[in-house]
């Protein structure tokens, strides 16, 4: 009877999850994307501080952008952290792909996403490498354009994976019964 109620805790959690034997939720990996050193000219100088650009996620479907500052680089690297805890999303996935292509779209940056045959891994730039790797997918092709500019990257790419839709999803927005 134990046995049967932990199945079904199991397939709450998610299948993906089960079969890739993580148990705890708050498991989370941090990639650093960038570090920038910034400048503020004032009268007596120059007054440095550093941005870092931190992907939180826990390889399984959540993914969280944020971006820090401050005048040391661990200091703008927890800051980063932080607000990219509170930022997560959970990432409609199909196994270990995504559902469909997509365009991904913030600022000058555009990130074009493909579904993938499995094995195929993931085929990506820096940037666009460090959110799919966070939210847990491992077959995808990608591809950057009009911009290089990191920031612009992620947050293209993170746009792109909140737009993502399943099927099931598409069928209850045209108010029709899947099969």
């Amino acid at each position: 009877m134990l046995y049967e109620e932990e199945k079904e805790l199991n397939k709450d959690i998610g299948e993906k999850k089960v079969r890739e034997g993580k148990k705890d939720a708050g498991d989370l990996k941090e990639t650093v994307v960038f570090v920038n050193r910034v400048a503020k000219v004032v009268k007596g100088g120059k007054r440095f501080s550093f941005s870092a650009l931190v992907v939180v996620g826990d390889e399984i479907d959540r993914v969280g952008v944020g971006k820090g500052k401050a005048k040391v680089v661990q200091g703008a690297i927890q800051k980063a952290v932080t607000r990219a805890k509170k930022n997560m999303v959970k990432i409609r996935l199909r196994n270990t792909t995504i559902p469909h292509e997509i365009m991904g779209k913030f600022g000058a940056g555009r990130v074009l996403l493909k579904p993938a045959a499995p094995g195929t891994g993931v085929i990506a730039g820096g940037p666009v490498r460090a959110v799919l790797e966070a939210c847990g997918i491992k077959d995808i092709l990608s591809k950057s354009l009009r911009t290089n500019n990191p920031i612009n990257v992620v947050y293209a790419t993170m746009n792109g994976l909140e737009s993502l839709r399943t099927k099931e999803q598409v069928m209850d927005l045209r108010k029709k019964i899947t099969k």
